[in-house]
């Protein structure tokens, strides 16, 4: 029972830390972690790698491995539907390039990119704030420098206003790197349900995200949806 929470907060407590695979005290001393990650972020009154090696060593950060979305990113009906739109491995199209740059604008970002993943990696059909991808290699990443791919795997809106301060995505190598600190990335969903690829923006510092901006990405990533898919039951999503 957590001191100071009535009957209901600690049976919803108990409900999100069943949820989450975990007891209520590994749970709650998660949450405090992030918290403390967080508030240090912004206070800089202790070196927050030290912060962070202290958490890691006390077993609140566990490996170093990010969560294993294998099963949805291989899942062969995904694949199926992601190779039928004939867009991968295609060259840069001004209608998506259209979007993507109002992606960027609309929530003043230094980067954005329609994404699709495959199997064992990331193409990016279009980039803004990303170099020259004029050359073939450069517009694919492998899976592992791919944030975007969780957001394939969970069907839903991924936001992180600091990566640096998510007890999973702090691990990911491009928040390690710095590329990546702030992410929102909406998945692109075919009239079956399955996600092929992201339309997203990130940034290298951090983001307050709020629902508004959830919803304006949402709204041209349908645009993006209506051009690969067609006008339909995804127009709901």
């Amino acid at each position: 029972m957590m001191s100071g929470f009535d009957d209901w907060l600690n049976r919803a407590l108990e409900e999100c830390a069943r949820n989450a695979g975990e007891d209520v005290n590994t749970y709650v001393r998660r949450a405090v972690a992030s918290q403390m990650v967080a508030d240090q972020r912004r206070a800089e009154t202790i070196p927050i790698k030290e912060l962070l090696d202290h958490l890691s060593d006390s077993g609140v950060l566990e490996s170093d491995s990010m969560p294993d979305v294998a099963a949805a990113v291989s899942d062969p009906g995904r694949l199926q539907a992601l190779r039928s739109t004939g867009l991968l491995d295609s060259p840069p199209e001004e209608v998506y390039d259209r979007i993507t740059r109002a992606a960027a604008d609309a929530l003043d970002t230094p980067f954005a990119a329609m994404t699709l993943i495959d199997a064992d990696r990331q193409y990016f059909k279009s980039t803004l704030g990303m170099g020259d991808m004029s050359v073939p290699a450069h517009r694919q990443a492998p899976l592992d420098q791919s944030i975007c791919q969780y957001a394939v795997a969970d069907g839903s809106p991924l936001v992180l206003e600091d990566a640096r301060s998510d007890p999973v995505f702090q691990k990911h190598p491009v928040v390690r790197s710095g590329a990546v600190i702030a992410y929102l990335g909406i998945p692109l969903i075919d009239h079956e349900g399955h996600a092929i690829g992201t339309l997203c923006v990130f940034d290298d510092k951090p983001r307050m995200w709020g629902t508004g901006h959830v919803q304006v990405l949402s709204d041209l990533a349908q645009l993006v949806m209506d051009r690969v898919f067609g006008a339909g039951p995804a127009a709901s999503r």
